[in-house]
């Protein structure tokens, strides 16, 4: 077995915060307790590239960020500090919105299939020339082409000239390449080549090619072959054509390594059986957050919904809608590219038919042995919805069944980029119902998870994933861990929530309720946020929704609108002074929300990540917004007053927060042997409902549960929690208890939660 991390930091390592800035964190991310730096992508990316998920060169370490140089002091800095490094690898796609900045996409724009790198890109070469979605959307957008040292020029795009080619107009010599500019609007609709998700700007790669996986993983599998690598992570793996042969192959790289995969598990769904340490956590996230949520506001939320939208959809019906819309319209290339592969069968019914089976896949994609189970149940649902392709349905979904067809090895990677763009980039803007639960891994449908399915998600996981990752943020969820704390008080008090957006929704309508719901629950999660902030959270919501205006197409008329009724919200006084009111309201319940999922979420099974920022408070939103720079320095200078004796309150600047990152993962760190195993411990008494505590082996934690439910029953009262043993300490208050039972109005009189350890165990570590 792999050496497993205890637990992760993540770093959005980028231009602008590079490998030397990073390395600068290695005293503050070992005092906090972590074990190893868990990093962005390191390879070279697109020039400006603020994520580094659109590598364009696989040989080397992105200059952007310092190159090689960089990165070896980087290693030695954390060796010095104790810690290990994870990073980050994107095996699905490469960058391509720069020609000129990726080697091998240059050289096959040049010499077609010809080129050596031809089998390296998912290219459908029988479809004619390579289309590339770049120009304006004008009749006579090839005009403005040019030519210039030896290379087409189309405004700032490069192009290359085959050999042999150059002689003519600027129009003839794009006449005779093995690619063709085009409207960039046809992208979605007749691309030649696999790309992830709809983004044309990164072409899918082949790494199910043995010579394709060896040249883009020499340089990660070098780091690995020298000891400077500790763990994987490999991006999005259901885009491959064959994970879990990819999965394989790079196990046998790097079997001494943890490796964890980007799987999106839906609801009830298992990890396959593959050569890894587990996921990166969203699963954990959906149990986790989803314990502070009042499953009983459920039927109060479904009928505020309707009464703000005018309209009763269930979410399988609006997932269908969206994920057939995605299908159809974003991802039509690709499925123009499956429907081929059945010539035999009319093609707008085999596209019609694809199209709804994708709609009406439940997960991702299905892998083997589950994956039968789930397209028989595509297929079912499929057949409800269009009888009128029955035959067609029976037909292409015999191929999908044939291991040997092409179209079943296809088909798996479009549902998953079916599933994303639907779900993740569409309907979590459309179904505002609660926003709290529309996160990357969760489940709208269902709401709130009680004590008992936490337990039982916990258990699992310690006996069958115990290295998986857990997670509260990362750079791909919708809100920051601590928005969704705060929000999830409204499930408490339902009533309230509706009176009062009812009120504000009348007084500053917006065409489309259903954005204006997310909107204002939005502002009062995040509140107080920059005015800036929230216009950019607003128009990438309302563009992703896509209801009333779109990337593609935005609507500058609504735009102005929903524009309007974000500057209401800070120049109405009587409207700004409501909202700061309310935001005031639900914070302290939040701030134990948030208290609470994180302790359970760094103290349950698995191998705990920390987003860069969020051990304080933090109250970002959708990307870009939660790749805001980190102050770093305000962190460093608390966590010293921490550690020299300072004990925070609740209130204020997330200081106590930091203290329960702090004081967690460092007893992890330092006494492993207390978290070897998962107990629920049940709670006694008049507020039991309220507690939720585990016993990992040793260590307990114990977290609140419906903060305000709590208060208005009159508290804990004589409630009490029992302890493995005698006498205990616990870690954030420094209290030193005796006895087999606690009462818990003692026990969390401080803090809404508590971590409790042997207290000759927690004397040792110290």
């Amino acid at each position: 077995m792999p050496d497993t991390p205890r637990s992760t930091y993540r770093v959005q390592v980028r231009p602008g915060f590079d490998l030397d800035a990073t390395a600068e964190l290695a005293g503050y991310l070992a005092a906090l307790g972590v074990t190893h730096l868990y990093a962005a992508p390191l390879l070279t990316a697109t020039p400006g590239s603020t994520h580094g998920y659109d590598v364009v060169d696989h040989r080397a370490v992105n200059p952007q960020l310092g190159g090689e140089a960089a990165r070896a002091r980087l290693v030695r800095a954390l060796r010095a500090a104790g810690l290990g490094l994870v990073v980050d690898i994107v095996p699905n796609h490469a960058g391509v919105a720069r020609p000129e900045a990726n080697p091998a996409w240059w050289d096959v724009l040049r010499r077609g299939c010809d080129s050596a790198y031809a089998r390296w890109f998912d290219i459908d070469w029988d479809r004619g020339r390579l289309l590339l979605p770049v120009l304006a959307d004008t009749a006579d957008a090839l005009d403005d082409l040019k030519l210039v040292d030896g290379e087409l020029r189309y405004h700032e795009h490069r192009f290359p000239i085959a050999d042999g080619t150059g002689d003519g107009t600027p129009r003839q010599v794009h006449d005779r390449q093995h690619y063709e500019l085009v409207n960039w609007r046809r992208g979605d609709a007749e691309l030649t080549y696999r790309r992830f998700f709809a983004v044309s700007d990164l072409a899918g790669l082949r790494v199910e090619d043995p010579e394709v996986f060896d040249a883009t993983h020499a340089e990660i599998l070098r780091w690995v072959d020298a000891g400077e690598v500790d763990g994987i992570r490999v991006d999005h793996p259901d885009g491959l054509r064959d994970p879990a042969g990819y999965l394989a192959r790079l196990r046998a790289a790097a079997p001494q390594r943890w490796l964890v995969v980007e799987k999106i598990l839906e609801y009830g769904e298992d990890l396959p059986d593959w050569p890894v340490d587990g996921t990166t956590g969203y699963d954990a996230l959906a149990a986790v957050s989803g314990l502070f949520v009042d499953p009983d506001a459920e039927p109060e939320f479904t009928t505020l919904d309707g009464r703000l939208t005018g309209r009763h959809t269930s979410w399988a019906d609006l997932t269908h809608a969206t994920k057939l819309e995605a299908a159809t319209r974003l991802l039509g290339a690709e499925l123009t590219r499956l429907a081929a592969l059945v010539p035999e069968l009319p093609g707008e019914q085999v596209r019609a038919a694809l199209a709804e089976l994708a709609a009406c896949f439940p997960v991702y994609r299905g892998y083997p042995p589950e994956g039968a189970r789930h397209l028989a149940a595509a297929r079912s649902e499929a057949g409800r919805r269009r009888p009128d392709l029955t035959g067609v349905l029976d037909a292409v979904t015999a191929r999908l069944r044939d291991p040997g067809h092409e179209l079943a090895a296809r088909f798996p990677q479009f549902t998953g980029a079916v599933m994303a763009k639907g779900v993740e980039d569409t309907a979590y803007y459309r179904w505002s119902r609660f926003v709290a639960l529309n996160e990357v891994g969760g489940s709208p449908a269902h709401f709130g998870v009680p004590p008992a399915e936490l337990h039982r998600f916990a258990a699992t996981r310690h006996v069958r994933w115990p290295a998986s990752m857990t997670a509260l943020s990362t750079h791909d969820t919708k809100r920051g861990e601590d928005v969704r704390a705060r929000l999830a008080v409204l499930s408490e008090l339902p009533g309230r929530w509706a009176e009062r957006v009812a009120d504000w929704m009348s007084r500053a309508p917006l065409a489309d309720p259903a954005l204006a719901h997310l909107l204002w629950q939005t502002a009062v999660g995040a509140w107080p946020i920059e005015r800036e902030r929230l216009h950019g959270y607003a128009e990438k919501a309302a563009r992703e929704a896509s209801v009333t205006t779109s990337w593609a197409d935005p609507d500058a008329a609504f735009e102005h609108e929903m524009h309007a009724l974000v500057d209401r919200m800070y120049d109405d006084p009587e409207l700004h002074a409501q909202i700061t009111a309310f935001a005031a309201e639900i914070t302290p319940p939040g701030w134990s929300n948030a208290l609470g999922q994180k302790l359970v979420q760094l103290a349950m099974p698995g191998v705990p990540d920390v987003y860069q920022g969020t051990e304080l408070w933090e109250n970002s939103l959708v990307d870009p917004d939660n790749r805001r720079p980190v102050d770093f320095a305000v962190r460093r200078d608390m966590l010293a007053r921490l550690d020299a004796g300072w004990r925070p309150a609740v209130a204020g600047d997330g200081a106590a927060k930091l203290l329960v990152v702090s004081r967690t993962l460092r007893l992890r760190r330092d006494r492993p042997d207390l978290f070897g195993g998962y107990r629920p411990v049940p709670a006694r008494g008049p507020a039991a409902a309220h507690a939720v505590a585990f016993d990992r082996g040793g260590a307990v934690a114990v977290t609140t549960r419906l903060p305000l439910r709590l208060a208005r029953s009159g508290g804990w009262r004589d409630t009490t929690v029992s302890l493995p043993v005698h006498q205990c300490t616990d870690l954030f208050t420094g209290r030193v208890y005796s006895g087999s039972e606690l009462l818990l109005d003692d026990l969390l009189s401080t803090y809404p939660v508590a971590l409790l350890a042997p207290t000759d165990s927690v004397e040792a570590a110290a």
